[in-house]
């Protein structure tokens, strides 16, 4: 068994591992991360193939990003043995889609592959992860990255699993249950998730804080790497985690 604090990093909805190679203030730490299961439509059975990942592990702390996050909410409500922190960045713990456009996209998505999806959906997701920020990062990002990303990291049906899984989520009532160190990281503006989700973490959350990384959107972890990653080495330093 593993008697280090290992970061493990949950992914965002694409599903793709993380690149650890860019986390640049975060190389001295052991890290780990993975690929989200295409079929998969349920949080709890998500849950269930992240307590898999970890099995190995005496200690480790679940960074989450976005769907990553609430896919970590879900998994520590569960108090697990051997988490001893959390990292939530642009996440969740209630489904906040409000946009029409998107639900009737998410509505409409099961019916199309191909085309429709890569060329309309994936386009509309992508847009509503932009930021006027995204330009200035240490990675200059887009829209038309992020939905590149997309396109080559997430399967037609992997995209209408993880919609379903979050449709009717809601871990607020269990929030309390989690009872680790937390770092809620978010950024200046977020068009998708908004201000609202954190403040609803972090109000749940015992003894969690929040860190609002300005001048920084959505997509902040491609964008800014060494800045996300410095954020969470302060956090584990302070926790003497």
């Amino acid at each position: 068994m593993n008697s280090q604090t290992t970061l493990v990093m949950v992914p965002c909805f694409a599903g793709a591992p993380w690149n650890l190679s860019q986390l640049s203030n975060l190389q001295d730490r052991p890290m780990r991360t993975l690929r989200l299961p295409n079929d998969v439509d349920n949080l709890e059975r998500l849950s269930d193939f992240i307590a898999e990942q970890v099995k190995d592990l005496d200690r480790y702390i679940l960074v989450g990003d976005s769907y990553g996050a609430v896919a970590s909410i879900a998994f520590a409500t569960r108090k697990p043995k051997g988490l001893k922190g959390l990292v939530l960045s642009g996440g969740f713990a209630k489904n906040p889609i409000t946009s029409i456009l998107l639900k009737t996209l998410a509505a409409l998505a099961p019916l199309f592959p191909g085309p429709f999806y890569r060329q309309l959906t994936l386009r509309v997701h992508a847009m509503q992860l932009e930021s006027t920020f995204d330009q200035e990062g240490e990675i200059p990002w887009s829209a038309a990255k992020t939905r590149a990303f997309f396109v080559k990291e997430t399967p037609h049906i992997a995209y209408v699993n993880r919609i379903r899984s979050v449709e009717k989520a809601d871990y607020i009532p269990k929030l309390t249950h989690i009872d680790v160190p937390t770092l809620i990281l978010t950024p200046e503006e977020d068009k998708l998730i908004g201000q609202e989700a954190a403040g609803t973490m972090l109000h749940g959350i015992r003894g969690s804080r929040e860190v609002v990384m300005p001048r920084t959107g959505h997509m902040f972890r491609f964008s800014h790497p060494a800045a996300y990653s410095l954020e969470i080495r302060k956090f584990l330093g302070g926790t003497n985690l």
